[in-house]
């Protein structure tokens, strides 16, 4: 408990700063939010861990409704964003689009407002469409917030980032917390070099949001980040210049190289992932608005997207590439799912041998993305959260009867 009164009370003196404002606002992209807002949520984060593991309820609702709106698959995220409500005490309503009257000609306005009388927390992922999923979420958050202030609404419900076109806070922060508990402190992030890299995967076309919210948030932390990948597969250049902007104010700095290999010597952390180039993600919304996403353009667009990345087959997370790491031990970082090679493809970003190897620490780092999600919604929802919390402790209600 001497722990958990700790955390409580460096939350409650983080609060305590003027540029601290979550109460009653969205969390769409961490580099929106100031230091002291992250640090707010990684304690939290880490306040409703050790809760948990002291098995301590952590239901500040009695009850109450969180809508989640997947407009693109999920597993990880999906029921991470499930288990953060039921920790807090809320009920999941999945929102089935094809269910609604959006195909009727609702508004995304009218469809905010409807799906948010009663409700404290409302969950998206929109990353399919390149230009357009921040875009959405922005229009749902401001519609909840004019809809409470001109007295439709009883409260502002928690609108959270669950994945766009542009960052993926709650990976992104799970990743942070993963980082912390392996270095040992947040403190201990300052001059390690991580290593966001493209990887080779037999699909075409997958988001820039996971390796943008890596780079995004770590470049915060003084820590020496090097993104890398071929020719062509660059990321959005003003979330790259956030990066960069980031490193040079935090003490760390920030390189791109196009050679995978290099970029892995000496690296403390290394995360390699696939992402589409932008090209081919742009052509692939314009299929996708023409409904034509499984028509003969489409395919063809698929086509040319495995020959482009089947030219960088050799970036591949290999034992070779890790041995030169600092020490050969580099931690490996992944979203999940992995393409793994010989397991769920021919030729994929990892070999077998190197994810085996970090496979345990995989699902660590998945398992913090429950924690963050709940911290997200409580520090959006109540105005002292580190008062709530402590009133959570002090009531010491038993999570399971043992």
């Amino acid at each position: 408990m001497e722990k958990l009164h700790a955390l409580v009370a460096q939350l409650q003196a983080v609060m305590a700063n003027r540029d601290v404002a979550l109460y009653n606002h969205d969390f769409l992209r961490t580099w929106d939010k100031t230091p002291n807002e992250i640090s707010a949520v990684m304690l939290v984060n880490m306040i409703l861990q050790e809760m948990y593991k002291l098995n301590i309820s952590a239901k500040v609702f009695n009850g109450g409704l969180a809508v989640s709106n997947f407009r693109d698959k999920s597993t990880r995220t999906r029921f991470s964003f499930a288990f953060a409500c039921d920790m807090l005490g809320l009920s999941v309503a999945d929102m089935d689009e094809t269910k609604s009257q959006i195909s009727h000609g609702e508004t995304v306005r009218e469809t905010a407002a409807m799906i948010s009388f009663l409700t404290q927390a409302i969950g998206i992922r929109d990353d399919i469409f390149l230009g357009e999923g921040h875009r959405y979420q922005k229009e749902v958050s401001d519609t909840v917030a004019q809809a409470f202030h001109e007295g439709v609404l009883p409260q502002i419900p928690a609108v959270v980032n669950l994945q766009c076109d542009e960052d993926h806070p709650t990976q992104a922060m799970a990743d942070m917390s993963h980082l912390i508990e392996h270095f040992g402190g947040v403190e201990n992030l300052r001059g390690k070099k991580l290593v966001m890299s493209w990887a080779y995967s037999p699909s075409y076309g997958k988001p820039l949001s996971v390796p943008q919210g890596v780079i995004g948030l770590m470049s915060r932390f003084g820590m020496n980040i090097v993104l890398a990948h071929p020719e062509g597969y660059d990321l959005l250049p003003e979330i790259v210049d956030i990066a960069r902007k980031n490193s040079v104010a935090s003490g760390g700095s920030f390189a791109i190289s196009n050679n995978m290999s290099e970029a892995f010597v000496g690296a403390d952390v290394v995360y390699p992932k696939s992402w589409a180039p932008i090209p081919i993600m742009q052509e692939r919304c314009r299929l996708l608005h023409a409904g034509k996403g499984s028509g003969p353009e489409m395919a063809a667009l698929e086509k040319r997207g495995l020959e482009e990345s089947a030219r960088f087959v050799d970036w591949q997370c290999t034992a070779e590439k890790m041995a030169v790491t600092k020490a050969g031990s580099a931690l490996y970082m992944h979203c999940l799912p992995a393409d793994i090679t010989g397991v769920n493809c021919r030729t994929g970003e990892v070999s077998q041998d190197v994810f085996e190897r970090y496979r345990i620490q995989t699902y660590k780092e998945a398992g913090h993305k429950p924690y963050v999600i709940a911290a997200m919604i409580l520090l959006s929802r109540f105005p002292d959260a580190a008062g709530t919390l402590r009133k959570a402790i002090e009531r010491n209600t038993p999570r399971m009867l043992l």
